[in-house]
């Protein structure tokens, strides 16, 4: 039986990096799309550490009279997870719907989720169709949506796609967890009892270049992967396991060959043996790429540093009176 709880008030979180020459068009017409829900919103902006102007922008929009918006500051760029659940600390909303700020992902999409959230699910994710990225960026991410639904078992399409919406609960028990990767669409799903997924529209970025370098993706790949599974680990047994058994064999084949035709019918053994040695030296490295990631992120969580740390939040005086009713409400 899926949750069918009212949705009366509905929290859009975006993160913002260095946005300014596309940031205004957001915020208008995310105000429009939530307008035409006809409840409660509230639009938290997540400033990431921009170096241009998106940070005044953002305070701008938040003093305006009768404006939606809140400004949320980070005093350096921490990454988008990261920035998104400074958002969550911030949220009132019932429904939370997370969103980037490129445009890629239109906000008039805004409503379609709100819908198919009111049917009872606890997140909804989407699936970008026709999707305007280039061919560098789609294939290595259809590889890793396939690689990282098979280690976490979790069933999603499109793990890229950041336009998605949660209950409250559920970003709630997101906040009660203090890995320092975290990979939000995975972790929600985590604390779902039922999901779904939509499609939605995907246009080209309104400026500039993705955030997304070829390294940052190889980065999201391991923080996705070795944040939420021990898979690899599994795998690098299994396949270690099968190297050791096939230098057995290997072994075993040649030692025969050479009691039962001599030594001219077992070949040259140096080669043999170089080519077993690279094998073997070529799984430890591997071995010890993947240990290292896990390593690193058990040192990141004995440092026990914040992930983030929240400058300033920026709020007008008719979201201020809200927030303090709130605050009244729920100390009663």
């Amino acid at each position: 039986m899926k949750h069918n709880q009212a949705i009366n008030f509905v929290s859009i979180v975006i993160p913002v990096y260095n946005e300014e020459n596309c940031l205004q068009e957001l915020i208008d017409r995310t105000t429009k799309a939530s307008d035409s829900l006809g409840k409660d919103y509230e639009i938290i902006l997540v400033d990431d550490g921009s170096r241009d102007r998106s940070a005044n922008i953002i305070e701008q929009a938040s003093l305006k009279e009768g404006s939606h918006v809140v400004g949320v500051i980070l005093n350096r760029n921490y990454g988008q997870h990261n920035a998104i659940m400074a958002g969550f600390g911030q949220v009132r909303g019932d429904l939370i719907i997370t969103l980037d700020a490129d445009l890629q992902n239109p906000p008039e999409e805004i409503p379609n989720l709100v819908a198919k959230a009111e049917e009872g699910f606890d997140s909804v994710g989407t699936v970008r169709k026709n999707r305007q990225d280039s061919v560098l960026r789609r294939y290595p991410s259809k590889l890793i949506n396939k690689l990282v639904k098979r280690s976490t078992g979790v069933e999603m399409n499109d793990y890229g796609c950041m336009l998605r919406a949660y209950r409250r609960h559920v970003v709630d028990a997101m906040l009660e967890c203090h890995e320092r990767s975290t990979f939000i669409p995975v972790l929600a799903n985590g604390f779902s009892r039922h999901t779904t997924e939509i499609d939605v529209h995907h246009d080209e970025r309104a400026d500039g270049e993705s955030k997304y370098s070829f390294m940052k993706l190889i980065s999201l790949m391991f923080d996705l992967i070795t944040s939420m599974t021990t898979a690899p680990l599994r795998l690098l047994s299994i396949f270690g396991g099968g190297i050791a058994a096939a230098g057995i064999a290997f072994g075993i084949i040649l030692m025969l060959m050479r009691i039962m035709f001599g030594s001219e019918w077992a070949g040259d053994g140096l080669f043999t043996l170089f080519a077993i040695l690279f094998v073997f030296v070529g799984a430890q490295f591997v071995g010890l790429g993947l240990l290292g990631e896990y390593i690193g992120r058990i040192y990141s969580d004995v440092r026990a540093r914040p992930r983030f740390y929240v400058q300033d939040v920026l709020v007008g005086e008719a979201t201020k009176q809200a927030r303090e009713t709130d605050e009244l409400k729920n100390k009663e």
